[in-house]
């Protein structure tokens, strides 16, 4: 993945794009939206234009087509970070949260922050296992003693899981440090489900490893509106504290020195 140089013309943000508190140094750390929402947008008007995501493809794959957004599957937020190298150029990332269409990397965009092939070698028995049991469940009656102790031993195999994957994440920072998202969350504790899929782990992830300082971050959603209707086609939203916010503090660390 090469990052896309650019001169950066339009006006800087000040209005905050992430924020978390870091649980190594116990601060909170803030990446503002800078100059990030120009290119932002252009990314988005390219989405529509082309409605495709592959736009390094010589020809479209239509898995990246863009009416997979619109369809049943729903949006998703895409994200772009603003950086500079230490020779003062500058240049945008881009990245999409999740999977796109239930495929981790596509050229162009920045990848996730584990490595998916050991996430596909190592969960995957795990996974026929707990969807097994969830199909001898739905073959249970309700409330007898059987499915009760079914359901009790599922959620603890997907715990199990669960933990295995938040350990695969690894979460470089700008001091030079790197983690396993566990001893980066904070506060303690078990993160949700798809905490470091986001666009910002992912962008300030890719910035960190590669020598990037980021300027700004901007992210939009594309698509279908979400079943609690709090993301809309176009708009642009600050990262959700409930994941996010539970690692970009650490992930943030030492960017005011940088």
């Amino acid at each position: 993945m090469r990052p896309t140089p650019i001169r950066f013309t339009g006006e800087f943000d000040p209005a905050v794009a992430c924020r978390g508190r870091c649980a190594r140094c116990d601060r909170e750390h803030v990446l503002t939206v800078g100059p990030a929402r120009g290119p932002a947008l252009d990314l988005f008007e390219r989405m529509e234009r082309e409605r495709r995501i592959d736009f390094d493809a010589p020809e479209p794959d239509p898995r990246f087509s863009t009416d997979y957004l619109h369809g049943e599957a729903g949006g998703q937020m895409f994200g772009v970070l603003a950086a500079r190298d230490d020779s003062g150029a500058t240049f945008v990332l881009k990245a999409f949260s999740g999977q796109y269409n239930s495929i981790w990397e596509v050229e162009g965009w920045v990848p996730p922050l584990l490595d998916t092939a050991r996430f596909r070698r190592e969960t995957s028995e795990a996974e026929q296992r707990i969807k097994a049991m969830g199909r001898e469940i739905a073959g249970l009656p309700e409330g007898s003693p059987g499915r009760d102790s079914l359901i009790r031993r599922r959620r603890e195999a997907s715990a199990a899981l669960m933990c295995e994957i938040h350990a695969m994440y690894r979460l470089p920072n700008f001091r030079g440090g790197i983690a396993p998202l566990p001893q980066a969350v904070f506060p303690e504790g078990n993160p949700p489900t798809g905490t470091g899929d986001c666009c910002a782990p992912k962008l300030l992830g890719w910035a960190a490893l590669n020598g990037l300082t980021p300027l700004g971050l901007a992210e939009f959603y594309f698509g279908r509106t979400n079943r609690s209707g709090s993301k809309e086609h176009g708009r642009f939203y600050t990262s959700c504290l409930d994941k996010c916010g539970r690692i970009l503090g650490f992930m943030l660390c030492g960017l005011e020195d940088a």
